[in-house]
C-alpha cells in the first residue's frame, strides 16, 4: 500500500510517519547491525557497575559476572520473542500494544515503558556530563570544583558539563534512528577496543589483577554475615533481568528495521549476554588491580580515568562519552519518543517525543537515584521489572498463545476497529496488566521504605519481581480471553 493509500484509510489520531509500518527499503539493519547496537549499548558506565554493586553484597566476582551473564540469557528469550513482532511487521513498539490493549489502552504500558526510560536518560546523562566534567578539571588542576548548587546538590561545572552532554543528544534526536544505527557501528569496535586496552593496562600496571580475584563470598546483607547466597543471588538475578527488560519491551523500535528474523535473532544473541558479561569481568579485574595502583578499589570508571593522568585520562573520558552517548540513545530516546509519540500522533513526532524525554531527564535530578548501589538495584532495577515484566507477559500472551503471531496491522491504525476493545480499550489487557503488578506493590513499597514492615510473602515475591508480574499478567490475559470468546 502507497503511503498515500495508508494515510487515507488509517485514522489520524493513531497514524503519523514514524508509526507506519517500515518500507522495505529501510529494512537496511543486517546481523552485524544488531550486534553492534548491542555491544554499544553494553559499553556504558551503569554495566561497568553492575558487579561493583553485586560484589558490594557479599558476591564474589565469578558468582557477580555468572549472575549478570544468567540474567541477561533470561532477558534475552522475551527479547527475541517480542523482536519477532516487530521485524515480521515492520512497526514499533507502541502500535504493537495496541493488539492487547486497544488503541486508547496502549498508551498506559507506552507511557510507562517510557519513562522508565526518561529515567535512564537522565542516569546516562549525568554519566556522560560527569565524565566531561572530570576531564576539565584533569586538565586545569581542579579548577572547575565549586561549590554545590541549592536546590541541585551538585556544583555550576558539574550543571554546565550535565546540560552540555544533553545537548549532543539532540542532533541524534533530530536525525532519527538511522543516525543512532549508523554511531552504534561506527562506535562498536572502538569500545571493545577500550574495554580491552583498559583490561591490559591494569594488568601491567599492577603487575596483575590483584587479590579481588580470589576474595571468598561473605553474603553481606544489611551490614550483617548472614551466608543468604539464594536469597541475595535471586534478588539479583531479577536486578540483571530489570537492567535490559526496558529494552525486551520496545525491542521492536529496532528490529522493524531488520532485513529478516535471522538477522535480530543471531544479532541479538551475540550481541547481548556475553559481551555483558566480559564487560562485568573487566570492571572486577580493573577494580581489583587499582587496590595495587592506588590503594584502594575504584569502581567508577570516571573516578578510574581521572586518577590515570596524561594522555590516557583524555583518550579514556573521550571512551566514556561515547560509550554513553551510544547507550543512551538506542535505549532511552527510541522508546519513549515512540511512546510520546504514539499518544497523540497527529501533533506528536518521534522527533518531539524524543525532545520531551531530553526535556524529562533534566528534571528527575538523575543524581540522585545513582548514589546508593544497593538502592540502585533493589530499589531501582527491581522496582521497575515488576512493572515491566507484566507488559511483557501480555504482550507475549497475546501475540503468541491468542494471535498465533497473526496481527491485522491495518487495523491497528483503526479506532473502531478489530483491536478496539470498548471504546478503545481491551479490558483484559488492562486487567492483567494491574493483576502483574499488585503482587509486587507492598515489597517496592517495604524497599522503597515507604512502608517500615510489610508481610514476609510481599518481600519473597518481590524478590522475583520481574518473573512473578509476567507469569501472573500472561495467565490473567490467556484466561480473561478465552472465557470472553466463548461469551
Amino acid at each position: 500500500m502507497s503511503d498515500t493509500g495508508m494515510k487515507s484509510s488509517f485514522d489520524a489520531e493513531l497514524w503519523n510517519e514514524d508509526l507506519a509500518p517500515t518500507p522495505n527499503s529501510a529494512r537496511t539493519w543486517n546481523t552485524q547491525a544488531y550486534a553492534a547496537l548491542w555491544v554499544a549499548m553494553v559499553a556504558c558506565v551503569p554495566t561497568y557497575l553492575l558487579a561493583g554493586g553485586l560484589i558490594a553484597t557479599g558476591m564474589n566476582w565469578w558468582q557477580a559476572v555468572l549472575t549478570i551473564f544468567l540474567g541477561n540469557v533470561i532477558v534475552l528469550l522475551p527479547m527475541l520473542a517480542i523482536g519477532h513482532m516487530g521485524a515480521k511487521y515492520g512497526v514499533p513498539f507502541p502500535v504493537l500494544l495496541r493488539s492487547a490493549f486497544g488503541p486508547q489502552g496502549a498508551k498506559i504500558p507506552a507511557v510507562a515503558r517510557g519513562l522508565v526510560a526518561c529515567g535512564w536518560f537522565g542516569i546516562n546523562t549525568w554519566v556522560g556530563g560527569s565524565a566531561i566534567y572530570v576531564i576539565l578539571n584533569t586538565l586545569t588542576g581542579d579548577n572547575f570544583v565549586g561549590a554545590p548548587l541549592p536546590v541541585l546538590g551538585i556544583d555550576p561545572a558539574q550543571t554546565v558539563c550535565f546540560l552540555i552532554f544533553w545537548a549532543l543528544h539532540l542532533y541524534f534526536i533530530r536525525n532519527g534512528t538511522e543516525s543512532i544505527r549508523w554511531l552504534e557501528v561506527m562506535a562498536a569496535p572502538f569500545l571493545l577496543l577500550m574495554a580491552f586496552a583498559l583490561l591490559v593496562w591494569a594488568y601491567v600496571t599492577a603487575g596483575g589483577f590483584g587479590e579481588m580475584l580470589s576474595a571468598p563470598s561473605q553474603f553481606v546483607v544489611g551490614g550483617a554475615k548472614e551466608g543468604l547466597f539464594w536469597g541475595t543471588f535471586f534478588i539479583s538475578l531479577t536486578g540483571m533481568v530489570g537492567f535490559w527488560a526496558t529494552m525486551a519491551l520496545n525491542i521492536p523500535d529496532f528490529t522493524r528495521y531488520a532485513k529478516n528474523q535471522k538477522a535480530q535473532v543471531i544479532g541479538q544473541a551475540i550481541g547481548l549476554p556475553i559481551p555483558m558479561a566480559l564487560f562485568a569481568f573487566i570492571s572486577v579485574a580493573v577494580t581489583s588491580a587499582t587496590v595495587t595502583i592506588y590503594g584502594e578499589p575504584i569502581w567508577n570508571p570516571v573516578d578510574l580515568a581521572g586518577r590515570m593522568g596524561g594522555a590516557g585520562v583524555l583518550v579514556a573520558l573521550a571512551a566514556l562519552v561515547i560509550a554513553t552517548l551510544t547507550t543512551n540513545l538506542a535505549a532511552n530516546v527510541v522508546a519513549p519518543a515512540y511512546g510520546f509519540s504514539n499518544l497523540a500522533p497527529a501533533k506528536i513526532s518521534f522527533r518531539l517525543g524524543g525532545y520531551i524525554t531530553a526535556a524529562i531527564g533534566i528534571a528527575i535530578f538523575p543524581w540522585k537515584l545513582v548514589e546508593d548501589a544497593s538502592a540502585y538495584i533493589f530499589t531501582w532495577l527491581v522496582g521497575y521489572s515488576a512493572l515491566l515484566g507484566p507488559i511483557a507477559g501480555v504482550l507475549i500472551a497475546d501475540y503468541f498463545l491468542l494471535k498465533k503471531a497473526q496481527l491485522n496491522i491495518d487495523e491497528l491504525f483503526k479506532r473502531d476497529g478489530q483491536y478496539a476493545g470498548a471504546g478503545g480499550w481491551n479490558r483484559a489487557g488492562l486487567i492483567a496488566f494491574a493483576a502483574g503488578a499488585l503482587p509486587n506493590l507492598p515489597g517496592f513499597l517495604h524497599a522503597a521504605g515507604a512502608l517500615k514492615s510489610v508481610p514476609a510473602i510481599f518481600d519473597s515475591i518481590y524478590v522475583y519481581a520481574w518473573f512473578v508480574g509476567f507469569i501472573v499478567a500472561a495467565g490473567v490475559y490467556h484466561v480473561l480471553t478465552r472465557r470472553s470468546a466463548k461469551t
